[in-house]
């Protein structure tokens, strides 16, 4: 018997099985150089289904030598102009002509081959794409219940990342360094199986790199020219997490189900993000909305419910144009990286379609700041509105994105009024920074004491509660000599901002603290305008830089020195102290540093405020809550303060 095999035949490996099973032993096997050629082609194009084709060459021309059959190779190559008609059938005809001229059975699992060979009375098998039971991958034997992630490359040992998401490690799997035979007989299998398993699919197929999901298990394949070498990865999600499972699950759920429905995911790579945003899908199909994914590639598992989309044609826009048709009430976009992505993002967000979009940073302020050039900040709160921060696994904070038109916290009070992006911490209710626009640079102005990121929301105000309980500092250490004691953070932030003047300046540099996010800086007259720069690029860069607000002034107006009034520490309550000065009123609490505390007149509350390093709350004398504290005191009502 005379058998023509396609190209498609040839690359899934079937001609060899069927010789095994001794349905063709014996039998002549004859390739057209159109074949060879198109394999060849695809092999130098770094395409991991040219390697694998030309490997079933191999094995036949190795069955060949053992006499079980007769391969013989005919025909022409194809031309340039033959190749290029190629996605329009030019090679699939010049194929389909040497099983006419040899009067050989045609062999092929392409259905559109199949059928115009039926059209032309040609004796033709269609092989149907093998779909049942999996043997285990040979990738297999590198996994165990701890495995995330193995790592195979040439001339390399096998390693493995194992443990959990707060305790990973990488293990060596053997002594021995892998070869380069033993990746390509993998690389071919997990080919194989891609076409095979229904739950297989090739993602990505570029110049030296093939990606292929299957199942749950990503495997990207690289090969020279895009790597150094022959290189498996195969990545595995570490577990599957219900969204009640996590901190502050029930204001997630409040937050997905109602109108802030603008949620972006944020975190460092591997901090659990993709595993969040799958439990929000599963949590919404569950509540019977209808939930769609856009990713690329499509990782995330999710039940069968949820279509997974990936890139129509390579563009996302394309994607979102057919979703917009089918109208989903949410989709979750897994990742934000290109432009292209945070516009289609916005689009499908202002169309009143549900979003949750996962995008890496390591920090909250480094996530929205990448929206900033690509979507208006007028419209920034109407897409994003809540963003979840996630490390190690956990929902570290909640913040809510909001708008207003205000001079920027920090910044000198006579600066025009201009839009402003706030970014407020859910559970505290505190601002944690601003984003506004300045002489043209994007600035990111911290408006307080920031909490720490990586501290879990749910543990803030145990945090406060412990730092209030803290007990006074001893005598001996107030007896300290002044030189020993530890710097405070004005210091420190004075030296700094010097320190980056000094670059403009030649002269002296005084620097005075207003706030904990407001300096005032005098230097020479003549380089102030090389200290601001041009269009402000200058002093924008240095605020950027230390995250406080800085007035640029010319020693010309440095005011002279004044001389301090002594000032009388008065008891107010038990371990708090009152100090009255010429234009400031202190209330002196050092067992509450750096607490957020209530202040109380007797069993009245006046207002909340955060105790500074020295523990010490500060007020300009003339404001009304100041007024308001003194006339209290006078009245000899106990002024008292509660952490919060």
């Amino acid at each position: 018997m005379k058998i023509v095999p396609d190209t498609s035949v040839v690359i899934d490996g079937r001609i060899t099985q069927m010789i095994k099973t001794g349905e063709y032993t014996g039998s002549t096997i004859i390739i057209p150089e159109a074949v060879v050629a198109e394999l060849e082609a695809q092999a130098n194009q770094g395409r991991e289904i040219g390697f694998s084709g030309l490997t079933e060459l191999q094995n036949l021309s190795r069955m060949a030598g053992e006499g079980t059959i007769e391969l013989r190779y005919v025909g022409e190559r194809p031309s340039l102009s033959q190749v290029k008609l190629a996605s329009g059938g030019e090679i699939d005809a010049l194929i389909r002509n040497v099983a006419i001229e040899y009067d050989a059975r045609f062999v092929t699992s392409d259905v559109v081959q199949s059928e115009v060979a039926k059209a032309k009375g040609i004796d033709v098998m269609y092989l149907k794409p093998q779909v049942g039971e999996c043997t285990p991958l040979m990738l297999d034997q590198y996994f165990d219940e701890e495995t995330i992630a193995v790592h195979l490359k040439e001339r390399v040992p096998p390693m493995a990342r194992k443990g959990t998401m707060k305790d990973l490690r990488l293990v060596q799997l053997r002594d021995s360094p892998m070869n380069e035979y033993e990746l390509r007989t993998m690389a071919q299998e997990v080919l194989e199986r891609a076409k095979r398993d229904p739950d297989g699919f090739i993602e990505i197929e570029r110049r030296g790199i093939t990606v292929v999901q299957i199942g749950s298990i990503r495997i990207a394949i690289a090969r020279r020219p895009f790597s150094d070498g022959m290189e498996i990865t195969a990545v595995r999600p570490i577990r599957d997490v219900a969204l009640e499972n996590y901190a502050m699950a029930d204001l997630i759920k409040e937050r997905i189900t109602g109108v802030r429905q603008g949620v972006l995911i944020a975190g460092p790579p591997g901090a659990g993000k993709s595993t969040l945003a799958q439990s929000v899908a599963t949590f919404l199909a569950d509540k019977e909305f209808i939930v769609k994914t856009m990713e690329a590639p499509r990782d995330l598992q999710v039940p069968d419910n949820i279509t997974q989309y990936t890139a129509l044609e390579g563009s996302m826009e394309n994607t979102a144009e057919v979703l917009l048709l089918v109208r989903p009430d949410y989709v979750i976009f897994d990742e934000l990286r290109k432009n292209e992505d945070f516009r289609v993002f916005a689009d499908m967000r202002l169309a009143g379609v549900g979003m949750v979009g996962v995008i890496h940073a390591m920090e909250v302020k480094d996530a929205i700041q990448r929206f900033f050039g690509r979507v208006e900040p007028s419209v920034l709160p109407q897409i994003i509105n809540t963003i979840i921060y996630v490390d190690n696994g956990e929902i570290t904070r909640v913040y809510d994105v909001g708008f207003s038109i205000k001079v920027p916290e920090g910044m000198n009070p006579d600066l025009h009024i201009r839009p402003v992006t706030t970014v407020r911490d859910t559970v505290t209710g505190r601002i944690a920074f601003e984003i506004f626009k300045y002489e043209g640079e994007t600035i990111v102005m911290p408006t307080g004491d920031v909490a720490e990121k990586k501290a879990p929301a749910k543990k803030v105000e145990e945090k406060v509660e412990a730092k209030a309980e803290e007990k006074a500092p001893e005598p001996v250490a107030e007896e300290k000599p002044e030189a020993e004691e530890k710097e405070t953070a004005w210091e420190v932030t004075e030296r700094e901002v010097q320190r980056e003047l000094g670059r403009f300046t030649a002269g002296a540099i005084d620097v005075f603290m207003k706030s904990d996010t407001k300096a005032v800086a005098y230097i020479e007259d003549k380089d102030v305008p090389a200290a601001i720069g041009r269009g402000g690029k200058n002093i924008a860069g240095i605020v950027n830089k230390i995250g406080i607000g800085i007035d640029i002034r010319p020693r010309s107006e440095l005011p002279p020195p004044e001389v301090k009034e002594t000032a009388e520490e008065m008891p107010a309550s038990e371990g708090l102290r009152l100090r009255v000065e010429k234009k400031h009123l202190t209330l002196v609490a050092p067992e509450f540093r750096e607490a957020i505390v209530d202040v109380f007149a007797g069993k009245e509350y006046l207002f909340t405020a955060t105790v500074n390093e020295k523990g010490e709350i500060d007020l300009a004398k003339s404001s009304s809550i100041a007024q308001e504290l003194i006339r209290r005191y006078n009245d000899r009502e106990a002024i008292r303060l509660r952490p919060v």
